[in-house]
């Protein structure tokens, strides 16, 4: 029986990529650099902030980059950022069941939080863990594993749901059944090619896998 369902956040439940773009262009303005188009920043995310500016001004001087970015990533963070269609609904079924519900995303701490709260979504979820509080940030499994040890249960008791390769690396890797959803950076043909245990085109999708799963309707 599946007890607890772990989702990653961008791509997967919200839509933050416009805000991104403007942040990683007002960085790259500032510095000298040329802008970035919103189809590639796109497909970089996913891997944490600093490997995304990493992947734009190279590592030199990156510390004082990553800082501009930031701060202009508190602020505009909180324009045009929105839930994916369907998302609370399937996250109102979950909690209405008695699901535990979890996040895992690289995105920072301070920015996965705020995100949360100011899309209303915090009294979902039971627990958020981020990559810059494990050792070891996805593709690893450091960070489902802690989740798993936090609710003290099994793989087999797990489900992960994420929009990229890497979600499906991490969720293959810590030995959890693994949904990819293809509304993110991934493609759909990306994501099939990993062999997810389930390839949904909407999140909403995941509520006949877990009857199917559990048994129940």
């Amino acid at each position: 029986m599946i007890q607890l369902v772990v989702f990653n956040l961008d791509g997967t439940l919200v839509d933050a990529y416009r805000p991104v773009e403007r942040s990683i262009n007002y960085t790259m303005k500032k510095f000298g650099f040329p802008p970035v188009s919103a189809e590639t920043i796109k497909k970089t995310v996913g891997w944490g902030d600093r490997y995304l500016l990493q992947s734009f001004v190279g590592e030199k001087d990156l510390d004082p980059i990553l800082a501009v970015y930031r701060k202009h990533h508190q602020t505009s963070l909180k324009t045009g950022s929105k839930t994916l269609p369907g998302a609370k609904r399937v996250l109102n079924y979950l909690k209405q069941r008695g699901y535990k519900i979890a996040v895992a995303s690289n995105r920072p701490t301070l920015f996965s939080d705020l995100l949360i709260r100011h899309l209303g979504l915090k009294d979902y979820f039971d627990y958020v863990l981020c990559g810059d509080r494990v050792h070891r940030p996805k593709p690893y499994p450091d960070i489902l594993k802690t989740i798993m040890l936090k609710f003290d249960l099994c793989p087999a008791q797990c489900l992960y749901v994420g929009d990229m390769t890497i979600d499906i690396q991490t969720g293959q890797r810590a030995g959890i059944k693994t949904v990819a959803v293809v509304t993110g950076s991934s493609t759909k043909e990306e994501l099939r090619e990993l062999k997810p245990y389930a390839l949904i085109k909407d999140i909403r999708d995941l509520v006949k896998i877990l009857e199917d799963i559990n048994g129940t309707d």
